[in-house]
């Protein structure tokens, strides 16, 4: 692992991102329905996104998701 710069935050080393086990890939998975919000697996790099219609529904439900939730929900 190579040197972290410093306020990087402990995952990223240069862009790459690692997990327990080494580098991960980050994926974006396309699964979910519309109604749904994204969701975000942050041991697994992945984020989960419904198959929205349009730009101005993925953008509004990102905001969402990052702005009108707190902490971690338990499904």
């Amino acid at each position: 692992m190579g040197q972290r710069e410093e306020g990087e935050p402990a995952a990223v080393c240069h862009g790459d991102l690692h997990g327990s086990d080494g580098p991960r890939r980050f994926t974006i998975e396309r699964t979910g329905t519309v109604d749904q919000l994204p969701k975000s697996h942050t041991c697994f790099n992945r984020l989960d996104l419904p198959p929205y219609p349009t730009l101005e529904q993925l953008d509004a439900k990102l905001t969402m998701a990052i702005e009108e939730t707190i902490g971690f929900l338990q499904e």
